[in-house]
């Protein structure tokens, strides 16, 4: 879903006006270690599977819901990679509209493996190989899509 009742009424009230918003991300890797990314349409910069947590919903819901929207993909979070955000994850979308995320980011796994855009956000859905990442629109840490950081501490920034 592009978005939610509960954010468009927030943008009713408050226009293009920076949001902070906290979201969730996923990372996804297929059976040969690759990590799923996503484009969204009209854009040129990728990113990971994510979204906005909608009131009363819990993050370990959202990345299920999120991922499901934009990828056909069922999954389970397995581990929380790390939280971010701050003026680095400041995004301007195509509308105009600023946000500030505060990303969870979960390391999960696929439980059926049918990749389809559900929600009409994702124009092309790929996976990556970890030395050859897309250029991303949020300034996730590497470390992140490392495979060795999958017995690190999360990462806090």
């Amino acid at each position: 879903m592009p978005m939610s009742e509960y954010y468009r009424g927030l943008r009713e009230k408050i226009g293009p006006e920076l949001l902070l918003i906290p979201s969730v991300a996923a990372v996804i890797r297929n059976e040969e270690d690759e990590i799923l990314f996503i484009r969204k349409p009209g854009e040129t910069l990728w990113g990971l599977p994510a979204g906005a947590i909608e009131p009363g919903e819990k993050p370990s819901r959202s990345i299920r819901r999120e991922v499901y929207e934009e990828t056909g993909l069922m999954v389970n979070p397995n581990r929380m990679i790390g939280v971010f955000g701050g003026e680095k994850f400041r995004f301007e979308y195509n509308n105009g509209h600023q946000v500030e995320y505060l990303a969870m980011v979960f390391e999960c796994s696929m439980i059926n493996r049918t990749l389809v855009g559900l929600d009409g956000e994702a124009e092309e859905l790929r996976f990556f190989k970890e030395e050859e990442l897309p250029e991303l629109a949020i300034p996730y840490p590497q470390e992140i899509f490392a495979k060795s950081s999958s017995s690190l501490k999360p990462i806090f920034e």
